[in-house]
């Protein structure tokens, strides 16, 4: 009785396609506002809080929980309907938000980054899906790029309101901005989708979650670590690859046995989607480079106020929605390989310019830089979404969607932790050239005193030349690192197939 009234009621109420795409990128632009806009926060608290070497750290415990959750999040959607998962997450990343302001210590902030992460991971997947579900194969190449103009909004938006906060008001606020976001989203999200979910038993891979945390967690911690408070052949390093590289492939002894794995590893069998999502592992890395490094360097070398550096970064996400606008038509017109060749080569261009990236020139070429970078991601990302949702069949589109932003997660927690680890070793490492003198005076936290401006103009010139040359020389080797990756992804792309495998509706995302 109670399935017919629940049958009549699902009859009555049809969902609105373009209110239901409002909150989803409402969702999704407070997921995107969170990325720019904390990054160009990021001099303000550490200036306030302290504990640059924890600087990575701020992204890294965010990503990390993102990363983990992001499977789990997309396996549960497509057993128990988008609608609850998708406001569950966002709660959860509202109350992370809320105490994020609330903290008094870089700890704290670690601490509730992890909870803000562990929301987050439901709503790029979900939203995604969201789409793939209620929209047509012809229709989604145009709707990703309404999906990605999100980001160039919150791009124009996010580091001009953080710069504005920082400046005026307080970092806090960079994090409470996210609320009202986050209730329209669900406000939205609740009136007006309404999706049949058949109900049946369902087996949730726990053991798979388990591995996968302890894996991603040992790989982080040894690359933030190692090199700087630990020696690379020190007993805690040593330690933590031995887990690393026994949960590893445990995780994936397990998910060939699960009967319903987090990840089913037989979509990767699809070369399509194997070199997809390789290939978001690999942009995810660049991601992390410039958006986490880049304010610093603009802030504490250039000397720019937040402002500034907000719109280095700003010019990324700009390029991002223009491109996969441009490639939502490109998809119909010349395929999705060569769509992608000509985003892997953009990336290609972004990552060259970061390497000759100097204080002399600028903050307008570190702008250009993170605008081809943004062309190339727009470029990608919508090939590869649109070409995943258009090879598999409708109920394993969740955890499609799912595994690709998984692997770009992964790439941004594998990126934060390696390049923050190389950042951290390299600085150490120029300190201790400097002298013996100069070696005692200094510590890596000394960075901070270059990310707050009164502070850094009390310095002595010696003092400020060599930590702001310090600066640069780490910095430069974390972009000669991206520009690695921009290589790889375009070798990667390389080996997509010419022709896209037909769906079980006998179309072709190439059509």
């Amino acid at each position: 009785m109670e399935d017919a009234v629940h049958s009549q009621m699902n009859q009555k109420q049809q969902t609105k396609k373009p209110f239901v795409l409002a909150a989803v990128m409402l969702a999704m632009f407070m997921a995107a506002i969170e990325a720019t806009i904390v990054a160009t926060a990021m001099p303000a608290i550490v200036g306030d809080l302290g504990g640059f070497t924890r600087y990575s750290w701020v992204f890294s415990s965010y990503l990390l929980m993102n990363a983990v959750t992001v499977l789990i999040y997309g396996k549960l959607s497509d057993l128990y309907g988008r609608k609850p998962i998708l406001t569950i997450g966002i709660i959860i990343f509202l109350i992370g938000s809320i105490l994020c302001g609330f903290a008094e210590s870089m700890t704290m902030l670690i601490v509730f980054r992890f909870i803000q992460g562990f929301g987050a991971g439901a709503v790029m997947p979900i939203a995604s899906t969201i789409v793939g579900d209620i929209y047509t194969i012809e229709e989604r190449a145009k709707i990703q790029g309404y999906l990605s103009s999100v980001w160039g909004i919150s791009a124009i938006l996010g580091p001009a309101i953080g710069g504005i906060l920082v400046q005026y008001v307080s970092w806090q606020y960079v994090f409470w901005i996210n609320v009202p976001l986050g209730i329209l989203a669900i406000i939205g999200i609740s009136l007006f989708l309404h999706e049949k979910v058949e109900k049946k038993k369902h087996q949730i891979d726990f053991q798979g979650a388990f591995l996968l945390t302890v894996a991603i967690s040992a790989l982080m911690i040894l690359l933030v670590e190692g090199g700087t408070n630990w020696a690379w052949n020190s007993p805690q390093v040593l330690s933590l690859l031995a887990v690393t590289l026994i949960a590893f492939p445990l995780f994936v002894f397990q998910e060939r046995r699960a009967s319903e794995p987090m990840m089913p590893f037989s979509i990767w069998k699809e070369r399509s989607i194997f070199i997809a999502n390789m290939t978001s592992l690999t942009t995810g890395v660049m991601l992390i480079g410039i958006s986490s490094f880049l304010p610093a360097f603009v802030q504490g070398v250039m000397e720019q106020p937040p402002i500034v550096a907000g719109f280095t970064l700003t010019t990324m996400s700009i390029g991002w929605p223009i491109a996969a606008t441009v490639a939502g038509n490109l998809l119909l017109k010349i395929g999705f390989r060569i769509t992608a060749i000509i985003g892997g080569a953009s990336l290609v261009i972004g990552g060259l310019m970061f390497v000759f990236l100097s204080p002399e020139m600028g903050p307008v070429w570190a702008a250009l830089a993170s605008f081809f970078v943004g062309v190339g991601m727009g470029m990608t990302t919508t090939s590869f979404i649109v070409s995943i949702q258009s090879t598999v069949g409708w109920e394993q589109r969740g955890v499609a969607t799912a595994a690709n932003m998984f692997m770009r997660n992964l790439g941004n927690t594998i990126g934060a932790a390696l390049l923050g680890g190389i950042l951290n070793s390299q600085l150490l490492s120029y300190i201790k050239k400097q002298g013996e003198t100069i070696s005692k005076e200094l510590s890596l936290d000394a960075a901070n005193i270059l990310l707050n401006e009164e502070q850094r103009s009390a310095l002595s010139p010696g003092v400020k030349s060599v930590l702001q040359e310090g600066l640069t020389f780490s910095i430069h080797t974390v972009y000669i690192t991206v520009f690695i990756f921009a290589l790889l992804s375009f070798m990667l792309i390389l080996f997509l197939p010419k022709k896209e495998r037909e769906t079980s509706n006998g179309r072709s995302s190439n059509e």
